[in-house]
């Protein structure tokens, strides 16, 4: 269930960037200093697990208030969707460190991390277009959507149309 939303000030494509990177990248790097925490009291892998899940969660929220301006909260269909950029993204940055151990048998660490670091990279800006294209889009094409749409059972006189000049 969304919350309500206010009216919201669009946000543009390059202040939307800038503030995806602040948010998602600040996030990463308290995640990275809680993973090997909790992996005191539990195996890494589950650690990574619920830090990821965690911060999943928290970029999204931020994401909806600040990134990209909606107004709101996310909601659950865009957490559920925010989920799968960032599952696309995770396969992505582990089928390039395959890609690389198939190619090279032991790698160096610093191709380890120019292979990892470039496909995040990719894989973040993918993740921020469909954020920003579909995840987050809604407020913006409904409110489009509303506006074109004429009410049923009325007609159309010339001054309600929009030419193009």
């Amino acid at each position: 269930m969304e919350t309500q939303r206010t009216e919201a000030k669009p946000v543009g494509p390059l202040a939307s960037f800038v503030r995806f990177v602040v948010c998602g990248g600040g996030v990463g790097v308290l995640s990275s200093a809680a993973v090997p925490l909790l992996a005191l009291l539990m195996p890494w892998a589950a650690a990574n697990a619920v830090i990821t899940v965690a911060s999943t969660i928290l970029c999204t929220e931020l994401h909806a208030l600040f990134t990209f301006g909606t107004g709101g909260r996310a909601g659950l269909r865009r957490h559920l969707q925010s989920a799968g950029s960032a599952t696309a993204a995770y396969v992505v940055t582990c089928a390039a460190m395959f890609v690389l151990h198939s190619v090279q048998s032991s790698p160096s660490l610093v191709w380890e991390q120019a292979v990892y670091l470039g496909a995040s990279g990719l894989a973040g800006i993918g993740r921020f277009l469909v954020l920003r294209l579909f995840v987050f889009a809604g407020g913006r094409k409904e409110t489009t959507a509303a506006a074109v749409r004429p009410v049923r059972g009325s007609r159309l006189r010339h001054g309600d149309l929009l030419l193009a000049r």
